[in-house]
């Protein structure tokens, strides 16, 4: 139980420096980089690993039904944006899809175990890839729900134990990758749409100049 723990406090550290980093004027700059990375994450993290599990067809599909959901939400009216006033449907969308992931993600750690090479390569590398996956979490949930930020945050990444301790009992089940796949696509939407945001706002600071 180590590892999951550990990877927790790895993402919440990550998260609590990018809700420091994104007061004031920083987060227009901040918002859109950790926008990147969030759909960094879910394009060459969460989607090659879903492929693997549950192949192109479903995986792509499912991934595409969690961005168009999202789209749709956004279209009838609820914004699904960092610097929109309605923020509480982009943090919780953030906040949900990050706590399956991180439950996914303790599961395979515990799952993996720490016997030869590489299996410990594959959990260096999922602890490595806490620290992007908390910023970005982190400063998101500060341009949009800047009073709950912090708990919302670890909330999001303590399910990373819980898998951890589901994963004492066995191998991550397969149906596991249909419900990332989803993650994965909700990921790219809002990522995407912070980075977009971020770009509009850069332009409308340089035309009120």
């Amino acid at each position: 139980m180590f590892v999951p723990v550990l990877a927790a406090l790895i993402a919440i550290l990550g998260a609590l420096t990018g809700i420091a980093l994104a007061g004031g004027r920083r987060a227009r700059f901040l918002v859109p980089v950790s926008g990147a990375l969030l759909a960094g994450v879910a394009v060459f993290g969460l989607l090659p690993e879903v492929l693997q599990q549950i192949g192109w067809v479903a995986g792509l599909g499912l991934a595409a039904a969690g961005y168009g959901l999202l789209t749709l939400l956004d279209r009838m009216g609820y914004p699904l944006c960092p610097s929109c006033s309605h923020g509480e449907e982009f943090a919780g969308s953030l906040v949900l899809a990050t706590a399956l992931h991180a439950f996914a993600d303790g599961w395979g750690m515990v799952a993996i175990g720490d016997h030869g090479a590489v299996p410990a390569a594959i959990v260096t590398a999922m602890l490595l890839h806490k620290i992007p996956e908390g910023l970005a979490l982190g400063a998101m949930l500060r341009a949009t729900e800047p009073r709950f930020a912090i708990p919302l945050a670890v909330g999001a990444e303590l399910p990373t134990v819980l898998g951890g301790m589901t994963g004492r009992w066995g191998t991550p089940a397969g149906w596991i990758g249909y419900p990332l796949a989803v993650a994965a696509g909700t990921f790219l939407f809002l990522g995407l749409h912070a980075v977009l945001g971020g770009a509009r706002g850069a332009e409308g600071g340089v035309s009120r100049r």
